[in-house]
């Protein structure tokens, strides 16, 4: 083993531990996070082949990191309602539609549909404007991010951050009511 192949082995032992904690807490998939982890190594010993000079080893496994998380990400494509369809028993997909209770099915389904699609418009009558719209526009009209940055002028990733934290607040604010209708 030359001196440059121990340094290397050396490095990655000490940095291991560190860079996929890093990782992980960004990454929620943790073969997604994995992958991350041998990709960076793996630039590392390319780095060292090639005998590109790094000075502060430290720090340039995490910014590659970092853009490694950023590459997959940007690879990802946003998840709609429509995407998160759940399968039924008989093997057909059902829309959120088909997951709320039917309105024929009697007073209390009518009463607790009624009670989510109110507390659905009340979250997102509580969401800034912005987000609002694009929430609106992608999620229940089915607008592409890139039409509707076309359409208003705001940079996609604008759009992206704008509907991801309607999501979180959303996600946020009806849990308390999906907790109290899944606990009967």
């Amino acid at each position: 083993m030359t001196e440059q192949d121990r340094q290397t082995s050396e490095i990655i032992a000490e940095e291991r531990s560190r860079l996929r904690n890093f990782i992980r807490r960004r990454v929620p998939d943790p073969a997604d996070a994995e992958d991350i982890v041998q990709e960076v190594f793996y630039e590392l010993v390319e780095a060292n082949r090639l005998l590109m000079p790094i000075e502060h080893v430290t720090g340039w496994l995490f910014r590659i990191a970092r853009n490694r998380i950023t590459d997959l990400f940007r690879k990802k494509t946003p998840e709609t309602f429509s995407d998160r369809a759940v399968e039924g028993e008989d093997g057909e997909l059902l829309q959120i539609e088909d997951l709320l209770p039917s309105p024929d099915a009697g007073p209390e389904a009518l009463y607790v549909r009624n009670v989510l699609l109110d507390e659905l418009e009340s979250a997102l009558d509580e969401l800034p404007d912005e987000q609002r719209e694009v929430f609106v526009a992608h999620e229940l009209e089915g607008r592409s991010f890139k039409e509707l940055s076309a359409e208003s002028g705001v940079n996609v990733n604008t759009l992206l951050s704008r509907k991801r934290y309607a999501v979180l607040h959303l996600r946020e604010r009806l849990q308390s009511i999906h907790d109290e209708f899944t606990k009967k």
